[in-house]
């Protein structure tokens, strides 16, 4: 008994001895922050893990963490693209971790079609952004912030508040298709991101070559652009809000004649040019005024934005919420916009095998739009109206046939509402290491009213310059215009991947089948004699006397099969083969399939045994790829006639309504087929602090999508014939450097630049027909061409050598008609280019494109202990552009730039630059015609953030707030609003007419984290 007492005793003293020792060492909390061991910057994030356990954390945004931990425990940090590393606790509570960046620095993860893939195993180009360098910058559409950072993305901007920036990859793609890129929002495809909140943005991910963007086929001639938006970690709650606010203003105006300078050039004209009359009085100009147009139509625009967000999670479920606001009042009056954006992304681990996954936002948008021609009108109209005195608007009519721009504007309430929900649903189910099945679902339902009221008014005193309403301009009715556009779309993606390493083997295969279906309905209705409330904006109180309806609609579907294999041996050779089958409505039954294969090779030299030890190269990796994509992006009533109903007909002087067939389809429509090689050069020096890559490219589209012109003699049909007419090529090359260096604990930088290079040019025109477009009115005729050996869209112009400054020059010229003063033009037209002695269209002659030859960008920042300066630019050069509203000058009482007025060719003052004084519309002609070369500072950011020190005692993890300027300052020799000119078509491209000029932005912002 006395021994099993002793033995009692003794395990309980050396229980007491355990367990004092395990509250000797304690359970701690550690608090601190992990950073880039090079910059200095927080790194979001990070996983922490205590070694021999499951317990762990992540850091939030601004790379803080706190973890409950004995005290002599040790500590896991990884993060994709730096060197794991293990930290001893030994009681310390406050740890703050610099992590290396990892000697395979290509190891980042890159999102790619249906999965995603390191870096160095990458055989495509492919081209990173992060979401903040997206969200700093106060734009609405993410592509606009990434303007001049990705070598061969060419990106042109409107100061539209709602308008969605044109995006070029690697050249213009096509004529008649879609010439925009794809773009896929966490697995969702869609052409339109305007309802994606910046701040909600992790990366944008750029597939440039047919290796890359092959896996998504049809949809990916002109490119792909993947945006993966923020979900929940690990960890306690994470609260963040993002603000700015500021001010809008035109970054470049014109500068127009003044009532002096204006009547002097017209009566000039007149007097000595044409009738003999005096045009404009020196009574007129005296009773008159001094009205700047564009200072009458503009205005100081306000934007704001606003964001916030919660995330965090278990190791069961993971969650982000978001939540933003943007107001954009536009420089235009009358112009305001709002977006209201919400977003919910959710992951679930229901079992060990089993990953549950929802992703929905929703975005609101009120939007009131303005007629852009608001600009060409005044541009044109007389200087000496006033544009409003009281309520009466100044009577342009007087002096030109133009309207007052200022009425158009406030006699006109042209509203959009729109309500936008997408969502995906996806689960993962891994019922072994190596083998993971997805199945997801994503809907994007798109709901969009139009309403647009013209309110009515008189014409009140029409002979006065001031006592009346519009003049010329008269609405003595009221109209209302509502149009309801409901579009939803599906996608189900369904895919199996096998991923397995066997030795030096490694092994990536995914295969599955993807569906989509489109519909579309819209509904238009007109009324008259609408009251102005806009409570009462309904059709059905309206009068229905000249009322009209139309109900429109269209539906498409596609069906896929893709496949593709990732192989990399001993993680320095590598092949990447993609296979995509895809199967579209838009084209008839037996041309219905496409096939798009791809092939990609890559070598890591930097791996290689006989590079072991050598310091100069952390990373060289060669690859080179061969690819084949398409383009469906037509209407899919092209391979079908149509029938228009309800035609008036005559019989016997008896009105009936009748079918008839007045489109001329191309029943063998076939797919748009572009073909790609591309060879680039990956390499790293200074472990990385030293980076870039180089590209070369050769694209061919074959069977492109045109529309040729129908003889009239087939009858009374459209005018244009939709077929696969063409081919054309973009060959070029591309380079970005990027340079990153920490001088010391309070200093470090980066900056880069990258520069492309392409050439555009139509190869073979099936049909034999050049296509002409780029029409500016009057008499001038289209003034673009794409014809074989030409860059699509080139302007096809009279070449003007000069101006004409005696009559013996005159009389040795083919324009025996012309004037001292007139522009002399090159005549052409003779066989093999020499003059026959006549000036007529056989003179015209190509004269550029505005495509550019090289885009380039240049991009740096600095943080010196808590303030950091950031720095983005942009720029083109070799583009054209066709000053399209200078050109269309068609009344001979139209405004004139000052610049034209003051430097114009007269007998004591004789001008090489500037012609005569002219009542008419001059030919089109290279005077018209710019550089349109340019250089911009895109984006110049200064901030500071406050010392946690300081932060610690108001809850507060982060607190940063700056200033920025947008589109700062602009080099160009371009007289016009702006060298960036958006267009629908590649064929109208770089004609500047009805634009938003380019605006300038001042914000101030506020970044907090709790």
């Amino acid at each position: 008994m006395r021994k099993l007492y002793t033995n009692l005793l003794g395990c309980i003293l050396v229980f007491f001895f355990i367990l004092g020792n395990a509250f000797a060492q304690g359970s701690i909390t550690v608090k601190g922050k992990v950073t880039d061991a090079i910059n200095g910057e927080a790194l979001i994030g990070v996983s922490i893990k205590l070694k021999g356990s499951t317990q762990g954390t992540s850091t939030d945004v601004s790379g803080a963490f706190t973890i409950n931990m004995p005290s002599n425990g040790i500590l896991i940090f990884t993060y994709i693209g730096f060197v794991s590393t293990e930290i001893p606790i030994n009681n310390q509570t406050t740890l703050n971790v610099k992590l290396k960046t990892s000697s395979a620095a290509l190891d980042e993860v890159i999102v790619v079609g249906y999965g995603t893939q390191r870096k160095s195993d990458i055989t495509g180009s492919v081209a990173r952004i992060k979401g903040a360098d997206i969200a700093s910058q106060p734009v609405l559409a993410a592509t606009q912030a990434i303007q001049g950072k990705i070598a061969g993305v060419q990106i042109i901007s409107s100061g539209d508040p709602n308008s969605l920036p044109t995006v070029r990859i690697r050249g213009t793609g096509t004529m008649k298709a879609g010439a925009n890129p794809l773009y896929v929002v966490d697995g969702i495809l869609t052409e339109d991101i305007r309802n994606i909140n910046n701040a909600d943005i992790v990366s944008m991910d750029i597939l440039k070559d047919a290796s890359a963007t092959a896996i998504y086929g049809m949809r990916a001639a002109n490119g792909v652009l993947l945006i993966t938006t923020k979900k929940g970690k690990t960890g306690k709650m994470v609260i963040a809000y993002d603000g700015q606010a500021g001010i809008k203003e035109a970054a470049h105006l014109v500068n127009m004649a003044g009532p002096s300078q204006y009547a002097g050039y017209l009566n000039e004209a007149s007097i000595y040019y044409g009738t003999g009359d005096e045009l404009i009085t020196a009574a007129q100009l005296q009773s008159g005024a001094n009205t700047d147009w564009y200072d009458a139509i503009l205005k100081k625009g306000i934007q704001q934005n606003h964001n916030i967000s919660l995330s965090g999670g278990t190791d069961d479920v993971t969650y982000f919420i978001s939540a933003g606001y943007l107001s954009d009042k536009g420089i235009i009056e009358t112009n305001d916009f709002n977006r209201f954006t919400l977003r919910s992304n959710n992951e679930y681990n229901a079992a060990k095998w089993l990953k549950l996954s929802s992703l929905i936002s929703f975005s609101r948008l009120n939007n009131r739009t303005v007629d852009l021609n608001a600009f060409n009108i005044a541009y044109r109209a007389a200087p000496y109206i006033a544009s409003k005195i009281g309520e009466k608007y100044g009577n342009t009519s007087l002096s030109n046939n133009v309207g007052n721009p200022l009425l158009n504007l406030e006699k006109a309430d042209n509203s959009v509402l729109g309500n936008r929900l997408q969502g995906s649903f996806a689960a993962d189910v891994k019922p072994v290491s190596w083998l993971t099945l997805r199945s997801s679902f994503g809907v994007d339902l798109d709901f969009l009213k139009s309403t647009n009221y013209g309110y009515q008014f008189n014409n009140v005193g029409a002979n006065s310059i001031f006592l009346t309403e519009g003049g010329n301009q008269l609405r003595d009715k009221s109209d209302l215009t509502v149009s309801q556009n409901n579009a939803t779309k599906w996608v189900w993606d369904n895919t199996a991947t096998f991923a397995k390493v066997l030795d030096k083997h490694s092994f990536n295969i995914l295969a599955g089948i993807t569906s989509e279906q489109y519909k579309f309905n819209g509904l238009t209705g007109k009324r008259v004699n609408v009251p102005e409330n806009k409570d009462q904006w309904y059709l059905g109180i309206g009068s229905t006397k000249g009322a009209t309806n139309d109900n429109t609609g269209d539906k498409w579907t596609r069906n896929s099969y893709i496949s593709r294999l990732n192989y990399a041996y001993d993680n320095k050779y590598l092949l990447t083969a993609t296979f995509r089958a895809d199967g579209t409505s838009r084209f008839p039954t037996q041309n219905r399939w496409g096939y798009f294969p791809s092939v990609g090779l890559g070598w890591n030299i930097a791996e290689e045994d006989f590079m072991k030890g050598q310091k100069t190269f952390t990373t060289l990796k060669i690859r080179g790829s061969w690819g084949r994509v398409g383009n469906d992006q037509i209407a899919t009533n092209v391979y079908f006639p149509i029938a228009a109903i309800n035609i008036p007909y005559f019989y016997n002087n008896v009105e009936y309504s009748g079918i008839a067939f007045n489109q001329l389809p191309d029943k063998n429509v076939k797919w748009e087929t572009t073909e790609e090689y591309d060879l680039g050069l990956d390499f790293g020096f200074f472990n990385n602090r030293l980076n870039g890559e180089l590209d070369y490219y050769s694209k061919t589209t074959r069977d492109a999508l045109i529309d040729i012109r129908i003889p009239a003699i087939l009858g009374d049909i459209d005018g244009l014939y939709t077929t696969n007419a063409s081919n054309f090529t973009n060959k070029g090359a591309e380079f970005a450097l990027n340079w990153t260096d920490k001088v010391n604990d309070d200093w470090s930088y980066n900056i880069g630049g990258n520069v492309a290079y392409n050439k555009n040019a139509v190869t073979r025109l099936n049909g034999g027909q050049a296509l002409v477009d780029g029409n500016t009115g009057g008499n001038q005729g289209n003034v673009t061409k794409s014809d074989n050996g030409q860059p699509i869209g080139s302007f096809f112009i009279y070449e003007a050598d000069g101006i004409f400054q005696n009559v013996d020059e005159i009389a040795a010229s083919a324009q025996k008609d012309a004037l001292p003063g007139d522009l002399r033009y090159k005549d052409l037209s003779g066989p093999d280019g020499t003059p026959d002695g006549i000036i007529n269209e056989s003179d015209r002659t190509f004269m550029g494109s505005y495509q550019p030859k090289y885009t380039f960008g240049i991009n740096g920042n600095v943080t010196f202990k808590e303030f950091d300066l950031g720095i983005s630019t942009y720029g083109t050069t070799g583009g054209k552009i066709y000053n399209g509203k200078k050109a269309s000058r068609n009344d001979q009482r139209d405004n004139l730039e000052t610049d034209v007025v003051n430097n114009r060719w007269t007998p004591d003052r004789p001008s090489k630059s500037e012609p005569r004084a002219t009542l008419s519309q001059l030919p089109a002609s290279s005077y018209f015609l710019e550089k349109g070369d340019f250089f911009r500072i895109n984006n110049l950011t200064l901030g500071f953030t406050i010392p946690k020190a300081t932060l610690s005692k108001f809850s507060i993890e982060r607190l940063r707030i700056y200033v920025a300027a947008q589109n700062l300052a602009t080099i160009t020799g371009y007289s016009g609003f702006t060298p960036e000119i958006t267009s629908d078509r590649a064929t109208t491209a770089g004609i500047e007419s009805s634009i938003y000029p380019t605006t300038r932005t001042f914000t101030f912002g506020v970044n907090i984290g709790l």
